[in-house]
């Protein structure tokens, strides 16, 4: 992967004059880059990483394994576009083991989301079957630990 890729991952707010200096390149040629890397989807935004726990706002999260009958000229990939589509779809994955999709699913409540499965996601022609879970607490996302614990803190060892 491109350095300048790998920077933006972790340091999405890095100024383009210190992303250059970091990667020995002239401002323009990193402002180049990127604006390339976007044009061609690459880069497809920037988000910040927030501790959800925090915030007054209250939200559920679902994590949903679904079961499809893949289509005969699509395969996966229509099915999964149609489901993409429902804004209450965040994120969506093709999965090898026992469920094809792996879906993670926001609403503000309990009730929201179970009436997302059962009223629209299980409806979809060529869904078979799912399984809900429910997000209870997160501990790391993204690469970020949302309770850090302190830094000196030493682990206990135990034989």
């Amino acid at each position: 992967m491109d350095p300048l890729l790998k920077l933006l991952k972790v340091r999405g707010r890095e100024s383009v004059e210190n992303l250059a200096a970091m990667l020995d390149l002239t401002p323009d040629e990193v402002r180049a880059r990127i604006a390339d890397y976007e044009r061609r989807g690459i880069i497809r935004g920037y988000r910040a990483v927030l501790n959800e726990e925090s915030l007054e706002e209250e939200k559920v999260v679902a994590v949903i394994e679904v079961k499809v009958v893949p289509e005969r000229e699509g395969g996966f990939d229509r099915i999964a576009h149609r489901i993409c589509r429902f804004p209450e779809v965040v994120s969506a994955y093709l999965m090898s083991g026992q469920a094809d999709l792996l879906l993670f699913i926001e609403g503000p409540d309990l009730h929201t989301v179970a009436r997302f499965v059962s009223e629209k996601l299980a409806l979809i022609p060529g869904v078979t079957s799912t399984t809900t879970s429910f997000m209870l607490k997160t501990y790391k996302s993204h690469g970020f630990l949302m309770d850090a614990p302190d830094e000196h803190e030493r682990l206990s060892v135990s034989p």
